[in-house]
């Protein structure tokens, strides 16, 4: 079990990013949140094994269609072993 904090930069409001992330989230069976923040960018947080956490940090790198992805910053931090997978 591992957990990430993916901040995206880009144009990521208003484009799908985090319905299309709870999405591919539950497909690949991580739990955590994606919410929007003041300043335009994309928060979440990803838990779950390691591959799984891994693809979604991957999909933030490009993110749905219509979105411009210009910069991902990852951090890592201790699982609290989330249940599900919301937005915020």
């Amino acid at each position: 079990m591992v957990r990430r904090r993916v901040l995206v930069s880009g144009r990521v409001q208003g484009v799908f990013f985090r319905d299309t992330c709870q999405r591919v989230a539950e497909e690949n069976g991580v739990t955590g949140w994606v919410r929007n923040l003041p300043d335009g960018r994309v928060e979440a947080v990803f838990e779950g094994p390691a591959d799984a956490v891994g693809h979604l940090v991957d999909w933030t790198r490009h993110g749905p269609r219509h979105a411009r992805v210009d910069q991902i910053d990852v951090r890592a931090e201790a699982p609290e072993r989330l249940g599900t997978f919301v937005i915020r």
